[in-house]
C-alpha cells in the first residue's frame, strides 16, 4: 500500500474519487522502466537504487506517480538485506579495537583490514576479504542494505497495484463501513469472513448465506481516537474483498482539510464492477502459524478422527462464526475446534460472546494460557464448550483426549 503522502484523491462534493491510472501505452513504458530500474539494481545498494529512481523522477510534475509506484516495487516486490562478515555492530568494534593499537594512517587502515580478515577467516572458516569488512562496517544503513531479490512482475500488474493502492488509500481515515456481500458461493463468504478475522476487524454481521450478508466494520476514526494501524487493517481487506463475485460497499470519512485544519465529512462507494485486480491468492489453507503447525501434527498422528479444514458458517444475531476445524469420527460423531490465541480484550469479549450465543453443543476451545481473560472481561464459568489450555503449541493428543 501507499503512505499518505503518495496518495492522489480529489474530493467531488462530499464524495472522495482517488486516483486510477489508465492501462495505456504511456503508463505501461512508465512502469516498465522502473520495473527494468529494479532489476538492473540486483546486487547494488539501496542508496544505488535510490539515486536512481530519483535520476528517472527528474523534474517531471507526474513525480509522485513514478514515486508511488517506485514505493510498491520496493516494499512489496524487493528484498534488501544487511550483507556483512558479521553483525555491523560487532564488527565496527573488532575494527576500532585493532585500529586503537596504532598510529591512524592510510597504510596502517590497510594493515588493520588486512589482519581482520585473515583473523576472520579462521574464526568463520571461510574467506573473508578485506573489502568485505570496509563495506560491512556501516552495512545496517538503510543505504547500505543490498538488494538481493526482486520478485518479477509484469508492468500491467504493477499499475493494478498501483490503482488498488490508491483506493485502499481511502479507507485510511474511514469512520464507518457498509459492505452488502449479496448471493455468493458459500466459500467466497468465507474467505471473506476469515480475512475480517485475520485483520482483527470489528464488524456486525447480518444475513445468511443464502441470501446475502451485510456487514457494518467499525474503522479507525470511530474509536476513542483515530488509528491509521486501523486504517491500515481495513485497507488491506479490500484485495479481499474482490474475490467476491458480487458486492457494494459505502464509507463515511473523516478527512482534514489542509488549508484550514478542520475535519471534513467524505463519502466513498464502490461495488464488484469497480475493475481493480486483486492480488491476493483467491484463498489460503490456514489464518495462522498457529493452525497449520497443528494441522500438520494432527496427520502425523494415528486416530480414527479426520480434521477438516472447511467448516460450514454458524450464523449468530450480529455476526457469523467460523470455527477453525472440525473433527468426523467413522462412527457419525461430530466436534467444532476454535483456537483461541493472542488477542485483542474486545475480541476476547467478543469472541466467547459468540460462543454463547451459537448454542453449540459439540463445541472445543482451545485457549492459549498467554491470554488474560480476567482482564479482558471473560468468565468461562457460562461458556457451552469443552475446553482445553495450551502453551506454545496446540498438542492433538489433547484434543484427542477433550473428544473422549
Amino acid at each position: 500500500m501507499l503512505p499518505t503522502e503518495l496518495l492522489i484523491h480529489r474530493q467531488n462534493g462530499e464524495t472522495i474519487v482517488p486516483k486510477r491510472l489508465n492501462i495505456d501505452a504511456k503508463n505501461l513504458a512508465v512502469a516498465n522502466e522502473l520495473i527494468i530500474c529494479f532489476q538492473e539494481a540486483l546486487g547494488n545498494t539501496q542508496g544505488e537504487l535510490d539515486r536512481q529512481l530519483s535520476e528517472l523522477e527528474g523534474d517531471s510534475p507526474d513525480y509522485r506517480l513514478k514515486r508511488g509506484l517506485a514505493h510498491i516495487l520496493k516494499s512489496s516486490l524487493s528484498t534488501f538485506e544487511v550483507v556483512s562478515p558479521l553483525e555491523p555492530p560487532e564488527l565496527r568494534e573488532r575494527v576500532f579495537a585493532l585500529s586503537a593499537q596504532s598510529i591512524p594512517s592510510p597504510q596502517a587502515s590497510g594493515a588493520t583490514l588486512n589482519i581482520l580478515a585473515d583473523k576472520l577467516s579462521q574464526e568463520l572458516e571461510r574467506e573473508v576479504l578485506p573489502s568485505q569488512i570496509q563495506a560491512g562496517l556501516y552495512a545496517d544503513l538503510a543505504e547500505n542494505r543490498i538488494l538481493t531479490q526482486f520478485d518479477g512482475i509484469t508492468p500491467e500488474d504493477l499499475l493494478h497495484r498501483y490503482n488498488l493502492s490508491q483506493v485502499q488509500g481511502v479507507f485510511y481515515r474511514a469512520s464507518q463501513i457498509t459492505l452488502n456481500a449479496h448471493r455468493n458461493v458459500p466459500g467466497e463468504y468465507k474467505l471473506l469472513f476469515r480475512y475480517l478475522k485475520l485483520f482483527q476487524l470489528m464488524a456486525y454481521i447480518e444475513g445468511d448465506a443464502d441470501h446475502g450478508f451485510t456487514i457494518t466494520v467499525d474503522g479507525p476514526t470511530s474509536l476513542f481516537k483515530p488509528s491509521t494501524r486501523y486504517g491500515l487493517a481495513i485497507a488491506k481487506l479490500l484485495p479481499a474483498l474482490l474475490h467476491v463475485t458480487k458486492w457494494s460497499l459505502s464509507a463515511i470519512l473523516q478527512n482534514r482539510d489542509t488549508y484550514t485544519g478542520t475535519w471534513k465529512t467524505g463519502r466513498f462507494t464502490l461495488n464488484s464492477d469497480c475493475g481493480l485486480v486483486s492480488h491476493y491468492p483467491p484463498g489460503k489453507p490456514y489464518d495462522s502459524m498457529l493452525e497449520a503447525s497443528f494441522a500438520d501434527r494432527w496427520d502425523s498422528l494415528k486416530s480414527d478422527w479426520v480434521l477438516e479444514r472447511e467448516v460450514d458458517l454458524i450464523p449468530i444475531p450480529g455476526s457469523v462464526m467460523i470455527p477453525d476445524f472440525r473433527l468426523v469420527h467413522p462412527d457419525g460423531r461430530t466436534f467444532l475446534l476454535e483456537i483461541v490465541g493472542y488477542w485483542r480484550p474486545e475480541y476476547l469479549q467478543k469472541k466467547f460472546s459468540q460462543v454463547r450465543r451459537a448454542e453449540c453443543d459439540n463445541l472445543i476451545l482451545a485457549i492459549s494460557e498467554r491470554l488474560n481473560l480476567e482482564k479482558a472481561g471473560v468468565n468461562l464459568k457460562d461458556v457451552p464448550a469443552r475446553i482445553i489450555w495450551f502453551k506454545d503449541k496446540l498438542i492433538p493428543k489433547a484434543v484427542l483426549a477433550a473428544l473422549d
